[in-house]
């Protein structure tokens, strides 16, 4: 009897419990109890029952009109594009000369995995460990021969302790790039039928987050093409975790690029999407003219974290998906509150299922973009970074920004991860002043112009007096005489 009494009252406390935070998310996130209650329920089904309980499929839309398309890209694989095409009332040829950068840096890595980035004709360096200068030996330090590195040779017998000088260690370098080219930037308008715009959302976002900057941008005449990654939005979501590998989005993102591409294109991404701009600007320098960054993070290599929350079983997560998406307010904005809630709502982010999800951050993995791939690129970028992210810590984007040639790093202080949606008008002001943006052009060195006769008939008779000392005053002419005698030699270590 006593053991039926405190299982009531424990189970009595749980209800309690549960209820109290169904009342907390209700107030915090755009859920509804009832529809946590589901899928807690259906989660549990789930692992009882272990069938997944996801309806892994594309978002029903209705919006096949207003530039919506959807492109197969393999069989099977379909992906839902937005591409406005403009009515341009005037279309004209790019005009401006623009102006053109020259591209020289050696980047060199050295075993102990030290990178030394060199720009050259510059004096700005920089290197992993944000030191100036390559742990190179001392001088004065001895080679050794190539199996034994840079080993100092066996002191002398008879030497003491306090004679020997600690040996150092030469690293040499594992290998080294070379860059060695012209880039010509331009400014890119509306009215240039040369110019398209894409844009690249992150995990568990849309198409939809990019609605400000597609209606900013098309009204001004500029050609936007925007795509739903596989499984979010409207796009197919496949049932095997294969397909949401970095390499798969990778190549889904290189044949949309391909299809939509003209002669200057100019990328923006934001967090996961930027690691595909930066791949297409690496593997498409000549036609990326421009890319723009929006909270990517530093230049690290993806690898997938073992201790995520996101490595637990689908059903756990789908049990949990009300909380996760709580934690995804509450770090993605810098402001919880209705105007947020609604936006969440309405531009469809964080609306994956759980197997997607959980797919997504396991597919993290590209081991090639490291820092030497970013220090290759050669593609003027702007960093957008919000102050409030919880995501992306500013150092981050400020190692990117050392690293890259062309970079620059504007911080929005009332803005967090999402900043394109709680901040439209001051992003879309700085990226339509980016792309607008060319180098300034130097001026062409003034010719010398010929001098008029009583000017150099001036400077001839200056040479001519001179020249001639019986011209000089004679207390003049006896106190260089009497200094010549007791002249200095000029210092041969004096700098010319």
């Amino acid at each position: 009897m006593f053991v039926c009494l405190v299982f009531c009252d424990l189970f009595h406390s749980c209800l309690h419990l549960c209820g109290d935070l169904c009342v907390f998310l209700y107030d915090c996130i755009p859920y509804r109890p009832t529809a946590m209650l589901t899928s807690f329920i259906e989660g549990l089904l789930c692992c009882l029952s272990s069938k997944s309980t996801n309806v892994v499929g594309p978002v029903e839309t209705s919006e096949l009109a207003d530039g919506y398309e959807f492109v197969e890209v393999k069989p099977g694989r379909v992906l839902r594009v937005r591409h406005i095409i403009p009515d341009r009332p005037v279309v004209e040829e790019p005009t401006g000369t623009g102006g053109t950068v020259s591209c020289k840096r050696k980047i060199t890595v050295y075993r102990n995995g030290q990178l030394f980035i060199e720009n050259l004709g510059a004096e700005q360096k920089s290197s992993q460990n944000g030191e100036t200068e390559p742990n190179n030996p001392v001088e004065g330090e001895k080679e050794g021969t190539a199996e034994t590195g840079a080993r100092e040779e066996a002191p002398a017998a008879g030497t003491t302790d306090q004679q020997q000088q600690p040996r150092k260690r030469r690293w040499k370098p594992k290998r080294t790039v070379m860059i060695d080219c012209e880039r010509k930037i331009s400014a890119c308008k509306g009215t240039h039928a040369d110019v398209a715009l894409f844009f690249i959302h992150g995990v568990g976002g849309s198409l939809d987050i990019w609605g400000n900057q597609l209606d900013f941008f098309s009204k001004l005449g500029y050609e936007v093409i925007t795509p739903d990654l596989a499984g979010h939005g409207a796009s197919s979501a496949p049932k095997i975790a294969a397909a949401y590998t970095f390499y798969a989005l990778a190549e889904d993102m290189r044949l949309i690029f391909k299809r939509y591409a003209r002669k200057r294109n100019i990328l923006i991404g934001h967090s996961y999407g930027v690691s595909f701009c930066t791949f297409l600007a690496h593997e498409y320098p000549d036609q990326i003219h421009k890319m723009v960054m929006i909270n990517g993070g530093g230049p690290t290599a993806l690898e997938p974290s073992l201790c995520s929350i996101f490595n637990l079983p689908t059903c756990v997560l789908h049990c949990l998906s009300p909380l996760l998406a709580w934690s995804f307010l509450k770090a993605g904005f810098a402001r919880q509150g209705a105007k947020e809630k609604q936006l969440l709502k309405d531009n469809n982010a964080f609306n994956v299922s759980s197997f997607v999800l959980r797919a997504m951050m396991s597919g993290q993995y590209w081991p090639e973009g490291d820092e030497v791939y970013h220090a290759e690129i050669t593609v003027p970028v702007l960093l957008v970074h919000g102050m409030h992210d919880k995501f992306v810590p500013i150092e981050e984007d400020q190692r990117m920004a050392e690293i890259l040639l062309l970079a620059f790093l504007k911080v929005l202080e009332d803005g967090s991860h999402m900043i394109m949606m709680e901040c439209p008008q001051a992003v879309n002001t700085l990226l339509h002043e980016f792309i607008l943006w060319e180098p300034a052009t130097p001026a062409p060195p003034k010719k010398d112009s010929k001098a008029r006769p009583e000017t150099a008939k001036a400077r001839t008779e200056n040479t001519k007096s001179l020249s001639e000392p019986s011209n000089a005053r004679p207390a003049t002419a006896r106190q260089t005489s009497s200094n010549s005698g007791t002249a200095e030699k000029p210092d041969s270590k004096t700098k010319k």
